[in-house]
């Protein structure tokens, strides 16, 4: 499989919902289904990803807008997706900040796309964007900085 497949295969939940038993031993996590659930992945490239995602009922506050948590869990899952390597434990998050600059309503779908600042060593910065699919304003702008370990050259 293919690394373009493998963050595919890591985004794309599937549309179901799960048992809480079934993420025993797979890697995912009951959280990540349900902040996740309903993304789909529409291109991967060598740093850079863009995926869709219909804002659900699950992810909206009292007003019936995507939450700022909501927003802060796909630039974190998106960011982090686009700059792992397989075989290495996932990169931590060392530093986030999130301009939220208008308003995702409730059913209204979302383009997200994670694109590679630089790396040096470790250290890896990511922007990601979630922008109104049909209007193209953008929701919420988000750079994400990460490090973890270095592939190894052997």
């Amino acid at each position: 499989m293919t690394m373009m497949e493998k963050i595919r295969e890591y985004l794309q939940l599937s549309d179901e919902a799960p048992r809480v038993e079934e993420f025993l031993g797979k890697g995912k996590s009951f959280y990540e289904d349900f902040s996740l659930r309903g993304i789909r992945v529409s291109r991967v490239e060598p740093g850079f990803i863009s995926c869709y995602f219909k804002v659900p009922l699950r992810l909206t506050d009292r007003e019936g807008n995507l939450a700022n948590g909501a927003i802060a869990n796909l630039v974190d899952e998106v960011g982090g997706a686009l700059v792992h390597v397989e075989g290495l434990p996932m990169s931590v998050s060392v530093d986030m900040s999130i301009a939220f600059l208008s308003k995702a309503k409730l059913g209204e779908e979302l383009e997200i796309t994670s694109r590679l600042l630089g790396e040096r060593g470790g250290y890896k910065g990511t922007i990601v964007v979630v922008r109104n699919k049909m209007t193209g304003e953008i929701i919420a702008e988000g750079r994400h900085s990460m490090f973890g370990r270095q592939a190894s050259k052997l």
